[in-house]
């Protein structure tokens, strides 16, 4: 382009081509830019920040870390439980981050390393279990195990299963016996694992006339069994438990295995008492679980460590099975799972580990020899001596009442009346546990709903004692607790009825049955335009209902109130919280009553206020156009004109009163302002009604809280104590009254004569008599 330029002689069209070539240079160069600005643009736009630029510095990733663990600043902190990480912890998690390290090496040195970690790690643990020549899996759900087993017994019980498949399962179906106190979830587990039918699940009862009616039925599942024989299935596996879900207790496990080596079953057993396998003494049916044929192990919870994999320990001597099965398995990655806890035991050793299960055992025994001596608490354990769990709740016997409000209802009861005592128990127990739980953390109780006994309290220190760091000074802390709480509960159930009653006999308030609150009751006021047969919503209501509790909880007093809606209803209530023994439940009821009736009226008040100024307003107007028609009558047209009317009325003035109206809001009528341009004042009109009040509202001591009866059960103060106490209330009530009436007494002496009598110095008579008479007053004086 530039040869071409030079080769024109014209030097004008020489510089004009020039220059067109760099103005087009420019414009393409910010094309150009941009186009890339929109690309890096439309790229930025879909990446995510984090991910954006050329990466992040490891502190700012490590204090993202950190934010997302406790959470924001501006958040209110939770009371979560934090895991006690010691130095086993560490190793613990220093095998996660070894695991990562050890594959990267050579296949030779990785197949050496990973087999003998996991060949040490399964002879310690069977040594330390006594569970001899068994193998081990190591996985991370903890059903796995389970399941992996589940599919070990399908191959060995049924040898075409490999060729055929499903089809040997239809012709004779397999039965998988679970215990009716398995934890929840397991049959659903276990069938969506190995794609069995629901019907292959099998569940046990429990004992309901002798025994622990949470251990399984021996009997009644020899009788299951035989039945699934008669009608061409075959009895696979059986599921034992060495310590329940919910209560810890321990199935028969010596009779169990007997029954299942008789007819050909598996049998696995799980449980948080196989830990007990550890110490010296083992008690005979927990140590029965070391002939069964599988076992499941958890030893992160028990011994403190995180992030440490499951055991399944078996016994099988066909290594295809296993493999199949997918218990063994070929691959590094999978043998480097037991690696954390390879290192973990070796840096406990046996007395270390002895010693975590030892404690925790001893905490559940502190704990049950403590609750033996507190009233109120049954506790509900298999073994007193070797159960490492305590499950306990709260019972109360009412002495005024035929019902007995304990852990599980009188056979005799109506339905209805045991249902309402039950829901009432498990409330109070809830509210105990939750209680507990916030008072005591290091306890990691548990509140837990069982289908008999109702909601109870569970203590089981193997699952978090090693964990959070439970010590014998936090068991003491937490019996302590329990019998500080139990005033609480028993005076809250005796106010329960004397509340109802109270508000059944108290105009204007409905009694709220409501089982499942944990206090004296709830309660309702029905305001005038309240529809006791719908069951909707009421806005009315429920800003009546809002102001009441926000003038409740201005009172400062020991109860708590909340509101919320009703049970069975979309209406809102007031839920009065638990109760002391000197709580006054008449002034209570009174006080709301009283305070939601006020607040109605005054309501009331306003609407009608706002109806009647719009009145009134109205009226004024109509009013005031009467008055200038009147106006224009009386004057004349002629003085309306401007320059007319001024000469009119300046030779023959007008002599017209200034109207106007003023409207009363207290008597709610519109009146004439003539008095107040004639007075030069403002009239005072109608005296406002008084405030409605309480008639039983009692008048307090200084530093008595609402609702609470100063001699409520107190038989150290005496009928002379109680006339002096009332002699002072009127000794002050004397005191209080008005200086004049004081002065006039001292001035006409104690007696009055009959026909010389006269009205106190606050009666209406004698005011007026004194501003028209001042000179009696004097004399009087003088």
């Amino acid at each position: 382009m530039d040869a071409s330029l030079e080769k024109i002689a014209d030097p004008t069209l020489a510089e004009m081509g020039r220059n067109l070539k760099e103005a087009m240079k420019m414009l393409e160069e910010s094309q150009r830019r941009v186009e890339d600005e929109n690309g890096k643009k439309l790229m930025s736009e879909d990446i995510p920040g984090p991910l954006q630029g050329s990466g992040q510095d490891m502190v700012s990733i490590l204090q993202l870390v950190q934010n997302l663990m406790h959470g924001d600043e501006d958040e209110e902190p939770q009371s979560t439980r934090i895991q006690n990480i010691g130095e086993q912890g560490h190793m613990a998690l220093l095998g996660h981050s070894l695991g990562a390290f050890i594959s990267t090496l050579d296949k030779e040195k990785l197949r050496k390393l990973t087999t003998r970690i996991l060949s040490d790690t399964t002879l310690w643990l069977c040594r330390i279990f006594r569970y001899e020549n068994g193998c081990a899996y190591f996985h991370e759900e903890e059903r796995e195990g389970l399941a992996k087993i589940c599919r070990l017994a399908i191959h060995s019980r049924y040898e075409d299963f490999v060729v055929d498949g499903f089809n040997v399962l239809y012709n004779k179906k397999p039965v998988v016996y679970l215990s009716a106190a398995a934890r929840p979830g397991l049959g659903q587990y276990l069938c969506n694992q190995l794609g069995l039918p629901f019907p292959c699940l099998c569940r046990v009862p429990c004992n309901t006339m002798f025994g622990s009616q949470h251990q399984m039925d021996v009997a009644f599942l020899e009788k299951m069994i035989k039945d699934d024989i008669e009608r061409g299935r075959l009895p696979l596996l059986l599921v034992a438990n060495a310590g329940t879900a919910a209560v810890g207790h321990t199935d028969k496990i010596g009779r169990l295995k007997e029954l299942c080596e008789q007819y050909g079953i598996w049998l696995h057993v799980e449980g948080v008492n196989l830990a007990t396998l550890a110490l010296g003494y083992v008690s005979s049916s927990v140590l029965a679980t070391t002939k069964c044929d599988s076992m499941t192990l958890t030893p992160g919870p028990w011994l403190g460590l995180p992030a440490v994999p499951a055991v399944t320990l078996y016994k099988h001597d066909d290594p295809a099975l296993t493999l199949v099965a997918g218990l063994t398995s070929n691959k590094p990655a999978d043998k480097l799972r037991a690696l954390p806890l390879w290192l973990s035991l070796q840096y406990l050793g046996l007395d270390g580990i002895v010693e975590r299960i030892k404690h925790a055992c001893q905490l559940s025994q502190r704990l049950q020899e403590s609750l033996k001596k507190v009233n109120h608490i049954k506790i509900l354990v298999e073994d007193e001596l070797s159960s490492p769990v305590v499950v306990f709740r709260f019972f109360q016997e009412l002495p005024d009442s035929d019902s007995v409000l304990k852990a599980v209802p009188a056979p005799n009861m109506a339905p209805s009346a045991v249902n309402r005592e039950r829901h009432s128990c498990d409330a109070l127990n809830r509210w105990l546990g939750e209680q507990l739980k916030q008072l005591v953390p290091a306890s990691g109780l548990t509140v837990m709903d069982l289908e008999v006994e109702g909601t109870c309290i569970r203590f089981s220190p193997l699952m978090t004692a090693a964990v959070l760091g439970t010590r014998g000074e936090d068991v003491d802390q937490l019996v302590a607790c329990i019998e500080s709480k139990l005033p609480v509960l028993t005076c809250t159930l005796q106010l329960r009825e004397e509340f109802k009653q109270e508000v059944e006999g108290m105009a204007g308030l409905l009694y709220v049955d409501d089982p499942n609150w944990p206090g004296i009751g709830v309660v309702r006021y029905e305001h005038a335009n309240d529809d006791k047969n719908s069951l909707k919503s009421d806005p009315e209501g429920e800003n009546i209902h809002a102001a009441l509790l926000k003038k409740l909880n201005e009172l400062e007093s020991d109860l708590t109130f909340k509101m919320g809606p009703e049970y069975k209803s979309m209406k809102s209530c007031i839920y009065i919280g638990m109760a002391s023994d000197d709580t006054d439940v008449s002034e209570l009821v009174e006080t709301i009553a009283v305070t939601a009736r006020e607040i109605e009226e005054n309501s009331r008040l306003l609407e009608n206020m706002t109806e009647v100024v719009r009145k009134g307003i109205q009226e004024a107007q109509v009013q005031l156009q009467k008055a200038n028609e009147e106006r224009l009558l009386e004057e004349g047209v002629l003085r309306q004109i401007p320059v007319v009317g001024s000469v009119l009325n300046w030779f023959s003035p007008v002599q017209a009163s200034q109207k106007g109206r003023t409207f009363n809001l207290t008597a709610g009528s519109l009146e004439s302002t003539e008095h107040t341009y004639v007075y030069k004042a403002q009239g005072t009109g109608v005296t406002p009604p008084p405030t409605p009040s309480g008639t039983r509202i009692k008048q307090r001591l200084p530093g008595q809280k609402p609702f609470k009866r100063s001699l409520r059960g107190s038989d150290a103060v005496s009928e002379t104590s109680s006339v002096s106490h009332i002699e002072d209330l009127e000794r002050m009530e004397h005191l209080s009254t008005g200086p004049e009436q004081n002065t006039q007494e001292m001035a006409h002496g104690p007696e009055q004569p009959p026909g010389d009598s006269v009205p106190p110095a606050s009666h209406p008579e004698a005011l007026q008599n004194r501003a028209q008479h001042p000179e009696d007053d004097h004399a009087q004086g003088l």
